[in-house]
């Protein structure tokens, strides 16, 4: 029991650790294309003498572009459409490792996350059950 402890908690630190380093900035350039672009810190320099160097409108209206990009994302976001495919890699995941599914699908350690947790040591069925319910529930 003590390894397989081990082992998840293993995998939630390197899982934490791993996936912020992941993240990037978009860019919009003049022409309107939209380019994903690694998180150093010359990119980001660059990206922000490039928002300096625009005129006070064209700031303006690129904050008021990105936010209503937000606005339109947390509204799809509420409404339940998120790309079937996160919805597939959670459920396979629920199936492999339980308590990893329902920390991914909730996005932090709560009460979800532990009683997965000792469903699953103690038995790995309830674990992939309830992993299940949680990732499948809207």
């Amino acid at each position: 029991m003590k390894r397989h402890l081990t082992l998840i908690f293993t995998l939630l630190f390197i899982t934490g650790s791993t996936l912020p380093s992941f993240a990037a900035f978009i860019i919009h350039n003049p022409a309107g294309i939209v380019e994903p672009v690694k998180n150093d810190s010359t990119s980001v320099s660059s990206a922000l003498h490039y928002f300096m160097d625009l005129s006070r409108k064209e700031r303006r209206s690129l904050i008021k572009e990105a936010k209503s990009e937000i606005k339109e994302f947390k509204a799809a976001k509420k409404a339940g459409s998120e790309p079937s495919t996160n919805q597939l890699l959670l459920v396979i995941l629920a199936i492999l490792l339980p308590p990893l599914a329902v920390y991914l699908h909730e996005g932090v350690i709560n009460n979800k996350f532990w009683l997965d947790l000792v469903l699953t040591l103690l038995f790995f069925l309830p674990g992939v059950i309830y992993a299940l319910i949680v990732v499948l529930k809207k």
